[in-house]
């Protein structure tokens, strides 16, 4: 059951109450008035002639009955308050296209000017050096006579080397199956939201809206990019798998600023959705499908 309201009918709503409130305290006002000249006449030379307040004209015997009603104004006021939404703006993709040239260019991120040069360092000060009187020293020999008696020591034959094991041969590298990645197939992969539309044109006009609109109601403008001005299209560059998720996400073009950083965290945030994308199908399999995403960033 939805309770939501808007705007305009939680401001007739607070009208509403506030004519209930007031229309009471009338009500009440005017039935004492009403009766002011009777009970004049009642209490007419009696001792209760003297009272200013007449007991049946005591406002204070209905305070239970105000704040019953205070009460249940209060609550209306609070249920109402809960009960206020206001709706998202409708994005408007009228202007945006996921066409790319076939030859997508680097665009060289704008930067700021270099820095002056450091100042130049100081001359080397050249301090005078005394001369100093170099005495080469005399080398000293030692002793190298051999007095052992080489001709009658004895002579071991050399040992033959023994034959190295022949190696075993090394087993055959396991070959890897990598699935490939294709850029162009039968049916390209589609953003979720569009299954129950019937015909494939109309499907995926619908599923390229709903791209749009997913990525321009997330993204958010870099604030370095606003400040300086940066404008420009970010490319993102990305996988469709066999299963609908997202994989090896890149910038391929960045218009610097912050802004193809921000258009990969749009793109990666893409898996924690609750719908997968449509994987992309070639001769009827699921396949890998290179998928090229152009995000525009445009100061208004």
């Amino acid at each position: 059951m939805d309770l939501s309201i808007t705007g305009s009918q939680f401001g007739m709503s607070m009208l509403l109450i506030a004519a209930v409130v007031i229309g009471a305290i009338l009500l009440v006002r005017n039935m004492i008035g009403s009766n002011a000249e009777k009970l004049s006449e009642k209490y007419k030379g009696t001792a209760s002639a003297s009272m200013k307040k007449y007991p049946e004209a005591n406002v204070f015997n209905l305070s239970s009955t105000f704040w019953r009603l205070g009460l249940v104004c209060s609550i209306g006021l609070a249920v109402l308050a809960f009960s206020w939404t206001t709706y998202e703006e409708k994005v408007d993709i009228s202007g945006y296209s996921l066409d790319l040239p076939d030859d997508i260019e680097m665009e060289s991120p704008r930067t700021a000017e270099p820095p002056p040069p450091p100042p130049p360092p100081p001359p080397p000060v050249i301090e005078a050096v005394p001369d100093e009187e170099v005495v080469d020293e005399a080398p000293k020999f030692k002793d190298q006579t051999v007095t052992k008696d080489v001709a009658n020591t004895p002579v071991k034959p050399a040992e033959k080397p023994k034959p190295k094991p022949k190696p075993k041969p090394k087993p055959a590298p396991k070959k890897e199956v990598v699935d490939e990645i294709f850029q162009v197939v039968e049916q390209m992969p589609r953003f979720p939201g569009c299954e129950d539309i019937s015909s494939d044109e109309e499907r995926t006009l619908c599923a390229q809206k709903k791209l749009l609109e997913y990525i321009y109601k997330n993204i958010k403008y870099p604030t370095i990019a606003r400040e300086n001005g940066v404008e420009g299209t970010a490319v993102v560059s990305f996988v469709v798998e066999k299963d609908g998720t997202i994989s090896d996400a890149k910038i391929i073009r960045d218009p610097g600023a912050g802004c193809g950083e921000e258009a990969l965290r749009v793109v990666d945030k893409m898996n924690g959705l609750s719908a997968k994308w449509t994987p992309g199908k070639q001769r009827n399999e699921n396949v890998r499908v290179q998928f090229n995403l152009p995000v525009r960033f445009r100061l208004e």
